[in-house]
């Protein structure tokens, strides 16, 4: 199809829905780990056997990483990309970018708060290393949005494909 929306082609702005998403997600990641990271070091220097008790904490935020891994891969997948077989309008694919929205969006910031709230956590497990599953409660109340993300990503990808 040789129509396109602000110079882009419909698997354009399907690419870069995809390319938002998993960068998104990354970025999000990337820093809440980091953040999240500075603080468990800390933790791990001062009694190396907190490590196991520190590591799911420090990992937490990589899993906005993830969910925009699998909005790029579901691009793919789902819109031909793979084997070229879905020629996409230029509406289509800007639809494919905006169902990318929710994920590229909530990972990026929900990543970054994710690693703040898992702070908190690690002084928490320094100081009582009974309450680590505790500790684990609060990021994870986080990460629920980043769930979310995902799942209204899916949906209006779904609603893309079905036409």
């Amino acid at each position: 199809m040789d129509e396109t929306i602000m110079g882009l082609s419909g698997i354009d702005w399907a690419y870069f829905g995809a390319a938002l998403a998993a960068s998104g997600g990354g970025i999000g990641s990337a820093i809440g780990i980091t953040i999240v990271s500075h603080a468990a070091t800390g933790v791990v220097s001062e009694d190396s056997e907190k490590f196991g008790r520190i590591l799911p904490l420090a990992a937490m935020p990589g899993t906005q990483g993830i969910y925009g891994f699998i909005t790029a891969l579901l691009v793919f997948i789902f819109f031909g990309v793979f084997d070229g077989s879905v020629d996409l309008s230029a509406h289509e694919g800007l639809r494919v970018f905006f169902s990318c929205l929710p994920v590229a969006l909530v990972c990026l910031v929900s990543g970054i708060y994710q690693g703040s709230t898992a702070v908190g956590s690690a002084g928490m497990v320094a100081r009582r290393d009974e309450d680590a599953g505790k500790a684990l409660i609060f990021p994870a109340l986080v990460e629920t949005y980043a769930v979310f993300s995902l799942i209204v990503t899916i949906i209006m990808m779904l609603y893309v494909t079905a036409g």
